[in-house]
């Protein structure tokens, strides 16, 4: 018997569900969602908080522990967000192959090059240099 010979709904639909994939991306989307409002959260309050919005205020923030973690912390997670909204939108809309590694490939390439340059600024901002 075929899964669609059955004679039942549920024996109809058996078989044809989730390709048993797909829950672990979408609990990543809700726990960088949660992560991202809490970091930006942290994010506006913090440059509320300082005393001015200048390149030299803002470098020494940033240099300072309390400054550079949540920044960075905000910065991967940011990147990784981003990076699987795309993929989503990549897999919905390009259905070659080919096409959709190749697009799925340059958007990790760019979210690791800019996540990259991100933190090589945050670091050097942190580690002593001075806007």
């Amino acid at each position: 018997m075929s899964i669609g010979a059955s004679s039942t709904p549920l024996g109809k639909v058996r078989g044809l569900g989730s390709a048993r994939e797909g829950g672990e991306h979408w609990l990543t989307e809700r726990v960088t969602s949660i992560a991202l409002l809490l970091l930006g959260s942290w994010f506006v309050a913090s440059l509320l908080l300082l005393p001015g919005l200048d390149p030299h205020t803002l470098a020494e923030w940033l240099s300072a522990p309390t400054g550079a973690i949540p920044m960075a912390l905000l910065v991967v997670v940011g990147f990784k967000h981003a990076l699987d909204g795309m993929k989503v939108v990549v897999d919905d809309y390009v259905h070659e192959p080919g096409t959709n590694f190749a697009v799925n490939t340059f958007f990790l390439f760019l979210a690791v090059a800019g996540a990259a340059i991100a933190l090589y600024a945050l670091a050097s901002l942190a580690f002593g240099a001075r806007a």
